[in-house]
């Protein structure tokens, strides 16, 4: 079944660079939504079409962990599947982020890299 999925990144270039990835990886993909931030991410999963969620750290008017944080409250999507993608080094968010069910990657990453982080986490 075709997942639809969104990717939240202030970075026009960045979220074309992630979109590109997912393509390659070879994952059966129906929808890529965009947002510049977590405001803007949130609107777009209140539409309930998304089944994977992409999320940057560093972002101007919602960061990332503001996003996470609402996200994992949220009855509706507390248990989406998400992948944080950031150049983050911070070790104590890095945690956070494991706490809160979510997956990390570094950037810069690989397609093959993407691919199994998206598969570890939803499988």
């Amino acid at each position: 079944m075709a997942i639809n999925i969104l990717v939240v990144d202030d970075s026009a270039v960045m979220r074309k660079m992630i979109i590109k990835t997912i393509r390659l990886c070879g994952l059966d993909v129906n929808q890529i939504y965009e947002a510049e931030n977590g405001r803007e991410g949130l609107l777009v999963l209140d539409r309930g079409e998304v089944d994977f969620l992409f999320i940057d750290i560093n972002m101007p008017v919602m960061d990332g962990m503001e996003m996470l944080s609402r996200v994992r409250q949220q009855e509706a999507t507390k248990k989406l599947p998400v992948l944080i993608v950031s150049t983050e080094s911070n070790k104590g968010r890095i945690e956070e982020i494991d706490r809160q069910g979510a997956g990390f990657v570094h950037k810069p990453f690989t397609p093959e890299n993407l691919r199994k982080k998206m598969l570890d986490i939803t499988s």
